[in-house]
C-alpha cells in the first residue's frame, strides 16, 4: 500500500501555523527525503518557517482568491514542481455562531467560513487532479489529503457552521475516494479531535479548551503514523473512538452502492 512516505513533493496548504505547520516539518523529516512547499497568507511566517529545513520551498497563497486567480496559482505550482505528489488540505477558519439571535450572525464571516473550509478545497482539487491522474498513468502513487474534524462525527452546536463545512468535506473525500478508485490517486482523510492550535484565540475560548485539548506534538506524531500506513482514514485521539461508533463501514458501503448504480 503506497503511503506519504512514498512523496517526493508535497504541498501543505495553510501551512503557516498549527496542524499545517507542524506536519509540514514532519513531512520534511521523513527518511524519504521529500520536497515540501508550505503554502499560506502570512509571507512573514513562510519565511521563518523555510529556515527550519533546507527542501523547504515557499508559496504565499489565499485560498479566498476568486476561482481564476487560484486556477492559475495551482498551474504555477504544477509547473514549478513537476514531481509534486501530494497534497495537503490545512486551511480552516472557525467562528461561533448563536442561531439563537439571528442578529448576531456575521454572514460574512459565515460565508467565508464555508469558502475557506470546503468549497476552495473542492477548487483546488479539480484544479490538480489533472496533474495528479497524469502521474497515475505513468504508475505514480499520489495523495489528497483534507484535514476535517471529529466534530464532522457529532457536531459541535457552538460552531453550527464550522461542523458543516467539515461535514461537508467529509462527504466529499468520501466520495472522492469512492471515484478514484481504480487509479493510483489516493484519498487519506485526518480527523483531528480538538488540538491545540491558534484556531481558537479569535474566540477568546484558549484559555478554557488549552485544559484539555491535545497536544499538537501528540497528533501530529499519530497523524502521521497513520498516514505512513497508507490508511485511507486517519481518526486521531479521541476521534477514534466516534469514528468507530459512527463511520467504521461506511467507505465500503459506499463502493458497494456505487458499483451497483453504475453497472445499471
Amino acid at each position: 500500500m503506497p503511503s506519504i512516505s512514498d512523496c517526493k513533493c508535497v504541498l501543505v496548504v495553510g501551512a503557516t501555523s498549527g496542524i499545517g505547520r507542524s506536519l509540514a516539518l514532519a513531512i520534511h523529516a521523513l527518511p524519504s527525503e521529500p520536497t515540501v512547499i508550505v503554502a499560506g497568507r502570512r509571507q512573514d511566517r513562510l519565511e521563518q518557517l523555510a529556515k527550519e529545513g533546507a527542501r523547504i520551498r515557499t508559496l504565499q497563497l489565499d485560498v479566498t482568491a476568486p476561482r481564476d486567480a487560484l486556477k492559475s496559482a495551482v498551474q504555477r505550482v504544477v509547473s514549478t514542481y513537476p514531481d509534486l505528489d501530494a497534497i495537503v488540505f490545512s486551511s480552516g477558519v472557525q467562528h461561533q455562531f448563536d442561531f439563537t439571535k439571528p442578529e448576531s450572525v456575521d454572514l460574512e464571516k459565515l460565508e467565508t467560513e464555508l469558502l475557506t473550509n470546503y468549497t476552495s478545497v473542492t477548487r483546488m482539487t479539480s484544479f490538480f487532479l489533472p496533474h495528479l491522474l497524469k502521474l497515475s498513468e505513468q504508475g505514480r502513487p499520489s495523495f489528497l489529503v483534507p484535514i476535517t474534524s471529529s466534530l464532522v462525527i457529532v457536531p459541535g452546536p457552538w460552531v453550527p457552521n464550522y461542523s458543516a463545512t467539515k461535514a461537508a468535506l467529509h462527504s466529499f473525500a468520501l466520495s472522492l475516494d469512492v471515484q478514484l478508485h481504480g487509479t493510483n490517486v489516493h484519498v487519506a482523510e485526518i480527523f483531528p479531535p480538538l488540538v491545540e492550535s491558534e484556531l481558537h484565540d479569535h474566540q477568546g475560548t484558549t484559555p478554557r479548551l488549552s485544559k484539555v485539548w491535545m497536544p499538537l506534538t501528540q497528533f501530529t506524531a499519530e497523524a502521521m503514523e497513520g498516514l505512513q500506513s497508507g490508511a485511507v482514514q486517519v481518526p486521531v485521539g479521541d476521534a477514534r473512538g466516534t469514528w468507530d461508533t459512527f463511520e467504521k463501514g461506511k467507505l465500503e458501503k459506499m463502493e458497494e452502492s456505487f458499483k451497483r448504480i453504475t453497472s445499471l
